[in-house]
């Protein structure tokens, strides 16, 4: 088995794309740990600076608790599985499983015996003689797993590879993946954009925007207690919906979050007021996924918010109804950028104008530079008038008779609300 720690990896590539930014990270011996995130967000980049394929900007890779910067990738003891299968159409399943250890020197008796029992873990040892081309994705897939496996790694890196299978392979290959990892007690990373992926496999999850690391912990911990409003809103299916709500406090009575119109209340005894107190007068974010509502009468008394349905999604055994509740959206921020958004000098629209005239007559000026910076960062900043409703998702019955527009009201159970600073960070109120 084989333990791997990050310490303040970096990577820069030419022209200054910064992919990984800092990123500090401990997956422990025989942990199936996941790197979750968006494309472009430095999850493949990453598995390859363990590997060895890529070298760091700064940082560190250890394995086994020993540097591992300047081993070559033939001696780090890993085998990576592909998105694209990576396999030689030439040959046929045999072969190409056996290929790694046909290439160390392996004698032909034990390199047979262990390309068997390989196929057999993965249900294709019917396959063996069949060429590549006759294969089906999931098919091609298992191969490629059987050839990482075969060579009896102490790590295994896994880039997206279920990505170009169906739904209903994909639902199999996960439980696949899981078994064999827990059968064989090997330290797997594994990426993936599909949050299903992530939280029915791993033991850790890793959540990576943009380069940053922005939580680590296990399915339950990140889905139950995101670090910021970023995984918030990354994780759940429906997202949750996430508002700005400004926070009056009553000494001694209670503690009220004012939602555009509406507000809830929250006694004073509740254990949570004691931190939230400390936004008095200011705005925060409040978070609330579809299974902390549920649907009750008009008028019915308690924290419970009114709307009208936007929209309806119907998905044969539930209906998901997107609930506008008169509050306004809250943003979800840049991780490095701190929340702040820059305005260009004399507002967005002025400097827009100015930059489209000076590239279609070519002039050139003192304020080429800011030009360059303003066409880069070049993106309205909402206003008062302009910001987006935010949308609550409420589970209801299959097919429910309703239609966009309709009033609805839902009871709101306050303590499975999440709150976020401005800056996106979570109020840590201690979420039961």
């Amino acid at each position: 088995m084989s333990g791997v720690a990050l310490k303040d990896v970096t990577k820069i590539f030419p022209g200054g794309t910064v992919a990984l930014d800092n990123v500090s990270l401990e997956v422990a011996d025989g942990e199936f740990m996941v790197l979750l995130g968006p494309s472009g967000c430095g999850k493949s980049t990453l598995l390859r600076i363990i590997a060895g394929l890529e070298e760091p900007s700064a940082g560190s890779v250890l394995m086994d608790g020993e540097p591992a910067d300047d081993l070559p990738p033939r001696e780090r003891g890993v085998a990576m599985v592909f998105q694209d299968y990576a396999l030689y159409p030439h040959m046929n399943v045999n072969d190409n499983i056996g290929f790694p250890l046909r290439q160390a020197g392996v004698e032909l008796e034990e390199r047979q015996r262990r390309t068997v029992d390989a196929a057999s873990a993965l249900g294709i040892a019917d396959l063996l003689v069949r060429r590549i081309g006759r294969l089906s994705g999931g098919q091609r897939q298992r191969v490629a797993m059987g050839r990482a496996i075969v060579r009896e790694p102490d790590l295994f890196l896994m880039d997206e590879p279920l990505s170009n299978i169906d739904a209903g392979q994909r639902a199999e290959l996960r439980t696949e993946i899981s078994g064999l990892a827990q059968q064989l007690g090997v330290t797997v990373i594994y990426v993936t954009h599909d949050q299903t992926e992530a939280l029915t496999m791993a033991d850790k999850v890793a959540i990576l925007r943009k380069g940053v690391l922005q939580d680590v912990g296990t399915p339950a911990a990140v889905y139950n207690r995101p670090a910021t409003m970023y995984v918030a809103a990354f994780l759940g299916s429906p997202r949750m919906g996430l508002m700005e709500a400004k926070v009056e406090v009553r000494e001694e009575s209670h503690i009220d979050l004012i939602l555009g119109e509406q507000r809830l209340r929250m006694p004073w005894a509740d254990p949570r007021r004691r931190i939230l107190s400390r936004y008095r007068s200011e705005q925060i974010v409040v978070g609330v996924r579809a299974e902390s509502l549920t649907p009750v009468a008009a008028g019915t008394a308690g924290n419970v918010l009114a709307g009208h349905v936007r929209t309806m999604e119907h998905h044969g055994h539930e209906t998901l109804a997107f609930l506008d509740v008169g509050a306004a959206a809250a943003m979800v921020d840049d991780p490095r950028a701190g929340g702040a958004t820059r305005v260009p000098r004399g507002g967005w629209l002025h400097s827009f104008r100015k930059a489209i005239s000076r590239m279609i007559d070519g002039s050139r000026s003192a304020d080429d530079e800011e030009m360059t910076d303003t066409l880069n960062d070049l993106k309205p900043v909402p206003g008062r008038h302009h910001r987006r409703s935010a949308e609550l998702a409420v589970r209801l019955t299959p097919y429910p008779q309703l239609r966009n527009g309709t009033p609805l009201s839902v009871a709101v159970d306050m303590e499975a609300l999440h709150f976020f600073s401005p800056q996106g960070n979570r109020i840590d109120v201690g979420w039961r």
